[in-house]
């Protein structure tokens, strides 16, 4: 049995949700150590009780989880646990990460660099523009774009950060099998392609109301900052804003139409504090300056080793002297969207410094 069964298992035992499966785990370390505990070993864990510790103790529901594995492999679909390397480091982070993601395509570590983008599911033109500017201002930055796949902004937010050859993921409120709303069957094979879709739901899970708020806090959990494009009063994206709010992410608004109806939940959170924003470049002033001092307050990256091989070709290509990315991208051959994640990369660990304008320098 390995570390992903005892995972599921864990997360299958009576009486443990998301917040005491993690302090389990933080406790014990691994899933497997939390079963081989003893009763007073896990009374010792704050929130575990007696009933829960003897619900650990009495687990026997091995075959649900040898279901669950193998459905997820017929799926083609990865499990992550929390002890997974490839577990979201950002989601990992929040006091009620889910246990389980049911992944198809790839998590990858550049994904720490991400920005949820949500709204309206009809939204106006103008919503619509705005949406596709954002999200093709992040991609092209190296942002990771994240968003619910619902219709509206979410299916923009994906389709224009493809469409800029980025990366987006996808978090669904159903199982890794039901796609919602099934007109985005296309994108939903696109994303897998160039990102990734997850779900904390088991396969077959159907896309019930009741599941949405939780997917809500993922999308929240795997950005850095969330930006809300047109909502009304009622509308799920405010529950988004308020989960990202209690997990320390960055708010962002776009602000809208005075009167217009969609216009009034975004226009309110401007008014309690969120940050208006215009452009891509509104969010990065915000968010690098925080990722970059997070990354300094880790440990110290050998900036020989860490290299990756684009990385040294762009280096390589910068001179003592400030060198503009056009001449960068020449220089190179690189694509713009390769050298602009490149760039940004190398910026937020230090490599290089970026002067106005969009020209560069090293700092080795």
């Amino acid at each position: 049995m390995d570390k992903d069964f005892w995972g599921v298992a864990l997360s299958l035992v009576p009486g443990i949700g998301s917040v005491l499966n993690k302090k389990l785990i933080d406790y014990f370390k691994t899933a497997e150590s939390v079963f081989k505990a003893s009763f007073k070993e896990l009374i010792n864990v704050e929130g575990i009780g007696g009933q829960t510790a003897l619900a650990i103790k009495n687990f026997n529901r091995e075959d649900q989880v040898q279901e669950r594995l193998l459905t997820a492999r017929r799926e083609d679909a990865q499990v992550l646990t929390l002890e997974n390397e490839s577990y979201p480091s950002n989601l990992s982070k929040i006091n009620n990460p889910p246990p389980i993601l049911y992944v198809k395509g790839e998590v990858k570590r550049d994904d720490q660099l991400a920005v949820a983008i949500v709204g309206s599911r009809t939204p106006s033109k103008y919503g619509e523009l705005a949406t596709g500017w954002i999200s093709r201002g992040l991609a092209a930055k190296g942002i990771t774009i994240v968003s619910g796949m619902a219709r509206g902004i979410d299916t923009i937010s994906h389709k224009e950060a493809l469409y800029t050859g980025g990366r987006t993921m996808a978090v669904l409120g159903s199982g890794i099998d039901v796609i919602y709303p099934p007109e985005n069957r296309r994108l939903f094979d696109k994303i897998i392609q160039k990102g990734a879709v997850l779900t904390e739901f088991p396969s077959s899970t159907p896309p019930d109301s009741v599941n949405f708020p939780r997917r809500n806090r993922i999308i929240s959990g795997l950005s850095l900052g969330v930006v809300i494009v047109e909502a009304g009063y009622r509308s799920g994206s405010l529950i988004t804003a308020r989960l990202a709010k209690g997990q320390g992410r960055k708010i962002f608004a776009v602000p809208g139409q005075i009167g217009f109806a969609g216009s009034k939940g975004t226009n309110k959170l401007i008014k309690d504090g969120a940050i208006l924003v215009e452009n891509a470049d509104d969010i990065l002033n915000v968010i690098l300056p925080d990722y970059r001092s997070d990354k300094e307050a880790g440990k110290e990256e050998s900036k020989e080793v860490k290299l990756s091989p684009n990385a040294k070709i762009v280096i390589d290509a910068l001179a003592e002297d400030p060198v503009p990315i056009d001449t960068i991208i020449i220089r190179t051959g690189l694509s713009v969207n390769n050298v602009s994640t490149v760039l940004l990369d190398l910026e937020l660990r230090g490599f290089v410094t970026q002067l106005p304008g969009k020209i560069f320098i090293k700092n080795l």
